[in-house]
């Protein structure tokens, strides 16, 4: 990845072969986690001293969050797997659409900026077109730290008094689906700029946000934790600098996994150890056949009984985004496999290409069924999202003859080499 000015952005929607029936088998490292890095990229902003990221995907969304912060007042470089940034000398709070409407934390960039200006505008979040995304526990949390808003169908208008700042509470509970992973965040970066200890009631505690939380701290913010039920962050004037790391990602390690078990073949993510997949996460690949063992630093991940029929939902321990990768893979699992989907409304865009292999899968509301197995042959598909063209890269894997997927712009917004990384151990990709 190199320094640009503008994030490229691919418009023919290029597409990728695979021949299936073939065993992976081999090494391949990880990359560093998409989805932590992009809420790391929205606390740089809070940064008084230069700052830089390192280990960060080398992905489509990398370029546009970069993109983002310069265009808003913060001089940053994305170059390679470091993501630099300097103190704005002034502010631009105003998140342009073409950029904000391409990814799904463009709230929590603005949360960064209206601590940081004390006003912004920006357009709603964009990013994976499974379902509405939500942002209502978001702007909540604005407004539980002072903001007025002024909302349209298509932008957000915040503004707040830094003289009228206040420590807040705010609760980041969803009526439906847990906390607010997001909204959580976005009160933390709120939290942070503002004297005195404010409280985030009921806070997601995924990876996302406690990595988020870890650099704010090393920062100089104060975070406590009570228990699961509240985050407490006292927030200060001046916020340091420096090098923070950021972990490789859960999801392309599990993603690897899956592809290489659903081949019969055996994968050594060489840089991941099993510490790093979620215990949930972890719990449901072994229900389905898939054995985890710790070698070298790193884990071996195989599935020497061949995949198995699970009943399962997702939650934050089970990780939403890996739900269309493991639906491809049971496609292979003797039985009837059950995924209630619990984190969005919906999502089940995988759903219809993968019955274009064959697969004998429907989704019924936040439910998808599979029945198998079920032999796959060929097809070609196009995917919608990151997580669906990766589930629909693991059937290709499977099926009988040369599939050929469409949507890589997705995929190369969430994965920087994934594809390379398939064909070293030995996917027949063109």
């Amino acid at each position: 990845m190199t320094d640009q000015a503008h994030p490229p952005l691919i418009t023919d929607n290029p597409a990728i072969h695979i021949t299936g029936g073939h065993r992976l088998e081999g090494t391949a490292s990880v990359q560093g986690s998409k989805n932590i890095a992009l809420h790391l990229y929205a606390a740089a902003l809070l940064a008084d001293e230069p700052l830089t990221l390192t280990g960060t995907p080398e992905i489509l969304d990398t370029l546009v969050c970069a993109e983002i912060l310069n265009h808003t007042g913060t001089p940053t470089k994305a170059i390679g797997d470091r993501f630099q940034t300097t103190p704005a000398a002034a502010w631009y709070p105003a998140i342009p659409d073409q950029l904000g409407g391409r990814i799904r934390t463009t709230a929590v960039i603005a949360a960064a900026l209206l601590a940081r200006a004390g006003h912004v505008t920006f357009p709603l979040p964009g990013g994976d077109a499974f379902c509405h995304r939500r942002i209502d526990r978001h702007l909540a949390a604005m407004e539980a730290a002072g903001a007025t808003l002024t909302i349209t169908n298509t932008h957000v208008k915040a503004h707040i008094n830094s003289w009228a700042s206040a420590p807040f509470t705010t609760d980041a509970a969803t009526r439906s689906w847990g906390p607010s992973l997001g909204a959580t965040v976005t009160a933390m970066l709120l939290a942070a700029r503002i004297r005195g200890t404010s409280t985030i009631l009921n806070p997601n505690t995924e990876p996302e946000v406690m990595i988020t939380a870890s650099m704010l701290a090393a920062g100089g913010v104060g975070i406590t934790w009570d228990g699961t039920t509240a985050l407490h962050v006292t927030g200060t004037d001046r916020i340091t600098g420096g090098v923070f790391q950021v972990p490789p990602d859960r999801l392309e390690a599990a993603t690897l996994a899956l592809a290489a078990a659903i081949t019969g073949g055996t994968v050594h993510l060489d840089n991941f150890p099993i510490s790093g997949f979620p215990a949930g996460l972890v719990a449901v690949l072994a229900d389905a056949g898939i054995e985890l063992a710790p070698v070298n630093g790193g884990t071996l991940a195989r599935c020497p009984g061949g995949p198995r029929a699970v009943q399962t939902a997702t939650n934050s321990a089970t990780c939403t985004d890996m739900q269309p990768q493991l639906t491809a893979f049971l496609t292979q699992a003797a039985g009837t496999s059950r995924i209630e989907e619990r984190i969005y409304t919906q999502r089940a865009t995988h759903v219809g290409p993968l019955r274009a292999f064959g697969a004998n899968v429907s989704a019924n509301g936040p439910v998808i069924i599979v029945h198998g197995p079920a032999p796959l042959i060929a097809a070609d598909v196009a995917g919608e999202d990151i997580r669906a063209v990766a589930a629909l890269l693991i059937a290709a894997l499977a099926a009988e003859g040369t599939s050929t997927i469409r949507g890589m712009y997705h995929l190369q917004r969430g994965y920087a080499g994934l594809l390379p990384k398939l064909a070293a151990l030995g996917a027949r990709v063109m």
